[in-house]
């Protein structure tokens, strides 16, 4: 067993090299496929689970302050960039302000810096590419209607041996579009989105878009 880290030529390999008889994938849909009709032509065994956009209901009646420390660490923790983050909120009924409200405060609490650092709660996006990108999904839900709750796009590192990193704030997105990619997409990134919902029924059912 061995765990391998790499990008889409290091899966081609793995595809073709004879000594490897099985793969178990996590990470983008598209390298999913890859594998997943790659090992359906050489024989190879294989799981492929490809992106995840995971979903947390908050109800009317929940304890706001427990729900906000846990939303935090899900969808800042890493960055965003894990496959359990948690990077959107259904909140039902009455629970949708306060609880932007907690989760807002809490989050510009967080400190942003390098991972050596102890003091460190959030660190930098993993490439330039992915920032330009997750920006754009910003710009794109902002554009089509939604509220920046909380913007991280204009962060910049006071040190400066760390200015030129891929830093992002952490962000909240307020009603955000059912069309949009911050929705719609894995944003792998320290975004999260906040739609509403006026019951649990209608809750349940935009968690399930995703499944």
């Amino acid at each position: 067993f061995q765990v391998v880290c790499g990008d889409k030529q290091v899966v081609q390999h793995m595809l073709n090299s004879d000594g490897i008889d099985a793969i178990s994938f996590v990470g983008s849909t598209p390298v999913a496929k890859i594998i997943a009709e790659g090992c359906a032509k050489t024989g190879k065994r294989y799981q492929a689970l490809g992106g995840a956009n995971n979903h947390a209901i908050v109800m009317p009646d929940a304890n706001l302050d427990f729900a906000a420390k846990h939303i935090i660490s899900g969808a800042f923790g890493a960055a965003g960039q894990r496959c359990m983050a948690l990077p959107v909120v259904v909140a039902v009924g009455e629970s949708a302000d306060p609880l932007i409200e907690k989760v807002k405060a809490q989050a510009e609490a967080l400190v942003l810096g390098p991972g050596e650092d102890p003091k460190s709660e959030l660190g930098p996006v993993i490439s330039a590419k992915s920032k330009e990108r997750i920006i754009s999904w910003i710009d794109e839900a902002e554009a089509a209607g939604a509220r920046v709750v909380l913007d991280g796009r204009g962060f910049q590192h006071a040190d400066e041996q760390f200015a030129g990193g891929n830093w992002l704030g952490p962000t909240i997105l307020d009603n955000v579009p059912l069309d949009t990619k911050a929705y719609c997409e894995e944003i792998f990134g320290p975004v999260l989105v906040v739609v509403r919902a006026d019951s649990y029924d209608e809750a349940i059912k935009l968690s399930l878009i995703h499944i």
